[in-house]
C-alpha cells in the first residue's frame, strides 16, 4: 500500500501498477479507487502504467475535515502526479472524478496531460438554475445531504439502485455490485460525504472546459439518473476545443456490465489515436 502526503497534510492512498504511458484514474463520489479495479487490470494488461488514488476523505485516505472542494481535489492530484513525476498522462475521471480531472487538466496539468477522458462527469455545472434548467434542483441535493447525516448506511443502500439503474426494467444488477457500492460508501468520512455534494453540484467548470487544450473523450449514458446528460456531457462537448462525445444507449451512471466493456475499449482506442 502506497501513501503520499499533500502540502496541507492529507495522506492520500494510491495504487501504481504496470509500466508504459501513465493513465491516472479519478473515482466518483462516494467511492474509492476500488471502483476502478477492472480498468486497472485491463489497462495494465494493455501495456500502460495505471495510477488510481482515493480522494481525500474517501477510501483509505485520511478523513480530513476540510478541503472537500474541486480546486483542492485537483491540487492534491497535481501534487501526487508531481511526486510520481508523471508526464504524457491520460487522465480519466468518473462523475465527481470527471470534475477533478477537468480542473486538474485546465489549471494544474499544462505540459503533463496528453489526453482527458470523462464518464458521467459533473461539468460544466450540475445545479439547476435559470441558466441551467436541465440541472438538478437544489432541493434534491439538500435531500442527499440530509440523508447522509441521518443514516448514511441506509442511504448508500438506496442510492446504489439508481446509480446502477437497477430500478429500470431488464437491468440485471447483482446484489454484489450494490453491496460493493455500500462498502465503498461506508469508507468515506462524513465531512467528505457531506461537503462533496456542494463540490460536485455547485462548481462551475465552464472556464475549465474552455481551457482544455488537448484531445478529450466525453462518455455519458443516456439513462444516467444521477448526473443529467443534458446538463453535463451535452453542454461540455460545446465548450472543449477538441472533444468527442459518445452517448451510450441505456447506460447508467455507474460503470458496469456491457457499458463497462464498451467504454473501456473505447478509452483504449482513444488513447492509441
Amino acid at each position: 500500500m502506497s501513501y503520499f502526503t499533500t502540502s496541507d497534510g492529507a495522506e492520500i492512498y494510491y495504487t501504481d501498477q504496470g509500466s508504459g504511458q501513465p493513465i491516472v484514474l479519478s473515482h466518483g463520489w462516494p467511492l474509492s479507487s476500488d471502483a476502478w479495479q477492472v480498468e486497472i487490470k485491463r489497462f495494465t494488461d494493455a501495456g500502460y502504467r495505471v495510477i488510481a488514488h482515493d480522494r481525500r476523505g474517501h477510501g483509505r485516505s485520511s478523513k480530513v475535515i476540510d478541503g472537500h472542494d474541486m480546486t483542492t481535489f485537483a491540487k492534491n492530484l497535481s501534487e501526487l502526479i508531481e511526486h510520481l513525476d508523471l508526464h504524457n498522462i491520460v487522465v480519466i475521471g468518473h462523475s465527481t472524478g470527471g470534475g477533478e480531472v477537468v480542473r486538474y487538466a485546465a489549471q494544474f496539468g499544462k505540459g503533463r496531460v496528453a489526453k482527458v477522458v470523462t464518464a458521467g462527469a459533473v461539468p460544466p455545472i450540475m445545479l439547476k438554475s435559470e441558466s441551467n434548467p436541465e440541472g438538478t434542483p437544489i432541493e434534491a441535493l439538500d435531500d442527499i445531504r440530509a440523508n447522509v447525516l441521518k443514516d448514511r448506511s441506509q442511504f448508500w443502500n438506496e442510492l446504489s439502485v439508481p446509480f446502477y439503474g437497477a430500478n429500470r426494467p431488464g437491468q440485471d444488477v447483482s446484489e454484489g455490485l450494490k453491496q460493493d457500492f455500500w462498502r465503498q460508501g461506508m469508507l468515506v468520512g462524513l465531512a467528505a460525504a457531506y461537503d462533496c455534494v456542494k463540490a460536485f453540484s455547485e462548481t462551475d467548470q465552464t472556464e475549465d472546459l474552455k481551457a482544455i487544450d488537448v484531445p478529450m473523450f466525453i462518455a455519458h449514458g443516456d439513462a444516467d439518473q444521477i448526473v443529467p446528460i443534458a446538463a453535463a456531457a451535452q453542454k461540455s462537448i460545446k465548450l472543449v476545443k477538441d472533444a468527442t462525445l459518445k452517448v451510450y444507449p441505456g447506460a447508467s451512471h455507474g460503470i458496469w456490465g456491457a457499458y463497462q466493456d464498451e467504454l473501456d475499449q473505447d478509452i483504449l482506442d482513444f488513447i492509441k489515436k
